[in-house]
């Protein structure tokens, strides 16, 4: 059949449901074409050696992907956010409508619900099941982020959300947690599934096997690394892994943060950790870059607000931790937490609480090498057996086969 990939993010963007994703689809036997926008985000800025144009057509590994302008920004401006996801829903409507060809099954990826509504539009106009991947819920993370407050655009979008969610066909959720707030919402559980998402595994996995078994990156020589990999923004909370790492400075100085990645909040947690010498901030990587640090972690953190919300999501970053045999640190209350412990996996420790989340890395710290490969390893066996890219394309492939035929 003929899938369309509908998302405003894709590689070279950091997306979860990005190429590997596309590609995995396509070798079950399906046409696959991609419609997205400009790669840039996190930064904002458009990346290089691309240029802004009305339509732009290539094809990567076989997919066939389209990518049509947007309003590049993703900083504190409401404003600016706004357009970049506004400009996205006008571009990708129209050539939704008129550009691409007509698929059998339109897949989309949600944030943002601008994405949403143009797939709704399409699907209806040209007669397309869709089916829609929740990977946030709005209006809740725009207000538990600071966004936006309680008022007219949080109803506003809140009946937006509703009658996309009536018109999708079938919806995917990344956890029960999701799944039990939709249907508190009024969606009709038997529309839900829970795919759990993976990782880029043959770029996060295998990222740093070129680097040999000794060489490691700059400043992570001679030191207990506890590595926090992606986007640094509000709703990170990071502020209380910088007093953790102080706290933890006074007890033990083999131990360093290492925090990759870019976002809004960087250069203020630069300036706020100035002078601490156990923390030691990476610019952004590639994908595969990523695994190259991964690889030499002693321990990985996942760190949220300590919002309800957040009790009901599973940050995506916890799964490349799996994948690499990496033991977790893991400051999310709820689902992460249940799925960490579940996995025998990592330690958890409470959000925005420094002395917690200190105390779990020095557990790890006294714990032997052989003990923390062993629940490095745990984590690998359960990533392997659940949340796997082949696990969750099979179940993508099941729901898309399912529509079609009805």
């Amino acid at each position: 059949m003929r899938v369309l990939i509908l998302t405003q993010w894709f590689d070279p963007e950091p997306a979860p449901k990005g190429l590997g994703f596309a590609k995995s689809v396509a070798a079950l036997g399906h046409h696959v074409e991609v419609l997205t926008g400009y790669p840039n985000y996190p930064g904002g800025k458009l990346y290089p050696g691309y240029r802004m144009r009305w339509r732009d057509r290539a094809t990567i590994d076989g997919i066939d992907i389209t990518r049509v302008p947007l309003y590049p920004s993703h900083d504190r401006s409401r404003i600016g956010r706004a357009l970049n996801y506004v400009t996205f829903f006008m571009s990708s409507t129209w050539h939704l409508l008129f550009s691409v060809s007509r698929p059998d099954v339109i897949y989309c990826y949600h944030p943002p619900l601008t994405s949403g509504l143009a797939a709704a539009i399409g699907s209806r106009l040209r007669k397309v099941p869709l089916v829609y991947d929740i990977q946030d819920l709005w209006p809740d993370t725009l207000m538990s982020t600071g966004m936006i407050k309680q008022g007219r655009i949080v109803r506003l979008i809140g009946r937006l959300c509703k009658a996309v969610y009536r018109h999708a066909d079938a919806i995917t959720v990344l956890s029960e947690g999701f799944k039990k707030r939709l249907v508190e919402r009024g969606v009709p559980a038997e529309k839900l599934t829970v795919i759990h998402n993976w990782c880029e595994e043959s770029r996060i996995v295998h990222g740093d096997a070129h680097w040999g078994p000794n060489r490691m990156p700059m400043g992570m020589d001679g030191k207990f690394n506890v590595v926090f990999a992606g986007t640094m923004g509000r709703a990170q909370a990071l502020d209380a892994v910088l007093e953790a790492a102080r706290v933890v400075a006074k007890q033990c100085t083999d131990v360093q943060f290492v925090f990759v990645g870019g976002g809004i909040e960087v250069e203020r947690l630069k300036a706020a950790a100035k002078g601490d010498g156990n923390v030691l901030f990476m610019p952004p990587v590639p994908m595969d870059e990523v695994g190259r640090f991964l690889g030499r972690a002693d321990a990985t953190l996942v760190h949220l607000r300590d919002d309800p919300l957040f009790e009901i999501t599973i940050p995506s970053k916890t799964q490349a931790y799996m994948a690499v045999g990496k033991p977790i640190i893991m400051a999310v209350r709820g689902d992460a937490a249940h799925m960490v412990k579940e996995a025998g996996a990592g330690i958890a420790a409470t959000p925005e609480d420094a002395n917690s989340i200190a105390a779990a890395v020095l557990e790890l710290r006294r714990m032997s090498a052989q003990d923390r490969s062993a629940m490095g390893e745990r984590g690998r066996t359960y990533y392997r057996n659940h949340l796997a890219m082949r696990v969750g394309v099979a179940k993508f492939d099941a729901i898309f086969r399912q529509i079609v035929r009805n």
